[in-house]
């Protein structure tokens, strides 16, 4: 029988509205009240209270009284932990991640791309840790981080290209590719070199050095990094860590191609 073709999140209906409702309140990253829920949305304000109210009676979210703001419920924590446990990279990878920090002194990072973006599975702090945005579950931005970029550079054509028109090209610092022609260049680049760089480009003194974790086929699987700052390092100095970065990607493409998933 052959497959439906997927469909479009409009044709999603409540589950779809749902689910949108809940990653604004998600990647707000604090609690938020209704009315600023409400501000956000294109749902009327009866729609959108429904939303709220089934997702709260659900236990995805949770609301406070005193406050009176809604914020991520337990359920969606459960949910998040159980995906991370079974996700392709984070149980197999920890290992690796635990090694290569360890060796390196640096943070680590573990990501695999959503639709276009990266969404950092699993982090390891330096020896002396850095305040950065990336943290595990959290989205970035896959055209200006050194780990989006290290996997967008090794996609199929047509994928490639619809990442990138996923990208919104803000110019978060100086140093930021903001064009799609920019990235273009920089992605052939770093699909000849094998690794890619933050050269300060999503957080003003934060640099990093980026693989692509490949399948034997040659498909992404995810995507590694080793983070600093220009305070402690130097792109000469993570490009120094270049061959212990390949290695740890490849072990880890390796490890996952014969993992047992949970059934």
């Amino acid at each position: 029988m052959a497959k439906a073709a997927p469909q479009s999140r409009e044709s999603d209906g409540t589950v779809g509205k749902a689910l949108a409702v809940l990653d604004q309140i998600a990647e707000a990253g604090r609690p938020m009240r209704f009315g600023e829920v409400l501000a956000a949305s294109d749902h009327p304000k009866a729609t959108l209270y429904r939303l709220v109210q089934t997702l709260t009676n659900q236990g995805m979210l949770a609301y406070d009284e005193t406050n009176q703001t809604y914020a991520p419920g337990l359920r969606l924590v459960r949910l998040a932990h159980a995906a991370w446990r079974q996700s392709a990279l984070a149980p197999v990878a920890r290992p690796y991640l635990d090694q290569l920090s360890a060796d390196v002194g640096e943070t680590i990072h573990l990501a695999q791309l959503d639709h276009g973006q990266v969404l950092y599975v699993d982090k390891r702090n330096a020896e002396t840790p850095i305040e950065m945005f990336s943290q595990a579950g959290k989205i970035g931005p896959g055209y200006c981080t050194g780990v989006g970029k290290a996997m967008i550079a090794h996609l199929s054509a047509e994928a490639q290209a619809d990442a990138i028109r996923r990208q919104a090209f803000f110019a978060h610092t100086a140093h930021t590719l903001a064009t799609p022609e920019a990235l273009l260049a920089e992605l052939a680049e770093i699909r000849r070199g094998g690794v890619a760089f933050d050269r300060e480009e999503h957080e003003p003194g934060i640099i990093c050095i980026a693989a692509p974790i490949l399948s034997e086929a040659g498909k992404v699987m995810g995507g590694l990094s080793i983070t600093s700052s220009l305070q402690r390092q130097s792109l000469e100095g993570l490009t120094a860590l270049r061959p212990a970065l390949l290695q740890t990607a490849k072990d880890i493409a390796t490890a996952a191609e014969t993992w047992q998933f949970p059934s």
